[in-house]
């Protein structure tokens, strides 16, 4: 459930700062960033996560020319007891929303997303098809080899929540917005859709692309091989991050998820989306 190295970084939410119900937290929330197009951008952030760590990677896409949007996920982004009385349908639904709502927009959608956003990008291309432009994903969750996940059912009994799993980045002074805890009745639910979601990979018929850190405390490479080998009716390519954990969209290797998103669009969408200005340290 909750990595095993979760110290690391620690989560910008705490029992100082815990917000009231309806009450978001810094940052935590949803975006629209760009102009107007041929081609819409919907990003998904992750589980017990917020759209701040998606926040960059949309200003990067935006300043490409492209129509973004991020969602703030059911009970994401207040405290995390918010986060316990919703599920992956729920998670799901507003995914399905937003895409929907950019569809009626722009003749291209492509779907990104983070951890479990990634899981839910996924899930939209297994059922939307041919709607679905492209898939991006940074390491997405689709399910876990910890021996104890198993017994999340019983854990739920007697412990609501267990130790968070926000800001597990390498970069110094680089946080994450997301909860100090996991609500246990939520992951169960987070179970649910990787149980929905990996029997059907091989329904995805749009070119999907995935970056994959090389250390990542959260989800473990499993959840990599099991999307290369269930994707098999659609071109799929792993990129790795050598210099990122877990949060790589805000950590050293962000550059190259910023700027292979861009070229992914600019290549499947067949529009001249720009490249964002190269920074320091860019090849």
């Amino acid at each position: 459930m909750a990595s095993a190295d979760q110290g690391r970084g620690g989560a910008l939410a705490s029992p100082g700062i815990a917000a009231r119900p309806g009450t978001l937290l810094p940052g935590a929330e949803p975006f629209e960033l760009g102009a107007s197009g041929d081609v819409g951008v919907l990003l998904v952030h992750g589980f017990t996560g917020t759209p701040q760590s998606m926040r960059p990677w949309g200003e990067s896409l935006a300043a490409a020319g492209l129509d973004v949007r991020c969602p703030l996920l059911p009970g994401h982004g207040t405290r995390w007891r918010d986060l316990a009385g919703t599920g992956w349908r729920d998670w799901y639904g507003a995914v399905d929303e937003a895409f929907g709502q950019l569809r009626a927009r722009h003749s291209q959608v492509f779907v990104m997303g983070l951890s479990m956003g990634g899981t839910l990008t996924l899930r939209l291309a297994e059922e939307r098809g041919a709607e679905v432009a492209g898939v991006v994903t940074v390491n997405p969750s689709l399910g876990t080899d910890r021996w104890d996940a198993r017994l999340a059912p019983l854990i739920a009994r007697v412990r609501p929540s267990v130790p968070g799993i926000a800001s597990d980045i390498k970069a110094a002074g680089a946080r994450e917005v997301g909860y100090d805890r996991v609500p246990v009745r939520a992951f169960i639910s987070l179970q649910e859709l990787w149980r929905i979601t990996v029997p059907d990979l091989s329904r995805i018929v749009c070119p999907v692309l995935t970056f994959r850190s090389v250390v990542d405390h959260v989800v473990e490479p499993s959840s990599g091989r099991r999307l290369l080998a269930g994707v098999t009716s659609a071109p799929v390519t792993e990129r790795l991050l050598p210099d990122s954990y877990h949060v790589a969209t805000l950590d050293n290797d962000r550059e190259t998820i910023f700027q292979g998103s861009v070229e992914f669009v600019r290549v499947h969408a067949g529009t001249p989306a720009q490249r964002p200005a190269a920074v320091d340290g860019d090849a």
